[in-house]
């Protein structure tokens, strides 16, 4: 099966650190052993001056969660709660700027695919949005990122007298498993490409 790129944010894990407990989702969700590790990127495939952490093992909270979007509701939101296993690492820059993190997800048969229209309605429903006084905001800037089924979306937070800070996602399904790699602004499209064709290669 062909590998489905999906570029899209979920800014405010990364910049506001709103990120939460993932709620509505009941005791019988299946937590299974980790995905395999050697799909998570390396450091040196984001660039030299980039550091990992250790592997991280178990379900992490959802990537697209935007529980302070106020159209938001996760209970809408079915695929996460179909993940059998995960495993995330994240990665830390030497002049210690934002972070960066991948996690690979694994889900029950037909509910990866799934998975990626929960993400599309998320973006349309919490395209911008108000939170802790900043205006989080998402763009899309190519639908057709890496191939025809994939789009990149560039989110935003807006803060009064501050820089703006713009981070993307490169999310990537191959059959049930779901790759999704979150990065700051590297100030090229060029590194950007590099990293989500390294992704590519690590799904096998």
């Amino acid at each position: 099966m062909a590998v489905v790129p999906v570029v899209l944010s979920a800014l405010v894990v990364m910049a506001t650190g709103c990120q939460r407990s993932e709620p509505g989702v009941g005791p019988d969700e299946r937590h299974t052993a980790s995905a395999e590790p050697g799909v998570l990127l390396g450091a040196g495939d984001l660039g030299s001056n980039w550091h990992e952490d250790d592997v991280r093992t178990g379900l992490p909270p959802w990537p697209w969660e935007q529980n302070d979007c106020p159209a938001y509701q996760s209970s809408d939101y079915a695929a996460k709660s179909h993940r059998l296993a995960a495993s995330e690492r994240y990665y830390r820059p030497s002049d210690g700027s934002s972070l960066a993190h991948h996690v690979v997800e694994t889900y029950e048969p037909g509910w990866a695919e799934r998975n990626v229209t929960d993400v599309r309605r998320v973006l349309q429903r919490c395209a911008s949005y108000l939170v802790q006084g900043a205006r989080v905001s998402f763009e899309v800037v190519d639908p057709r990122y890496l191939g025809d089924a994939g789009i990149l979306v560039r989110g935003r937070i807006e803060r009064a007298g501050m820089p703006n800070t713009v981070t993307y996602v490169v999310m990537l399904r191959r059959g049930e498993t779901v790759s999704t790699v979150r990065v700051p602004e590297l100030g090229s499209q060029a590194a950007l490409d590099s990293i989500a064709a390294k992704a590519v290669a690590r799904l096998g």
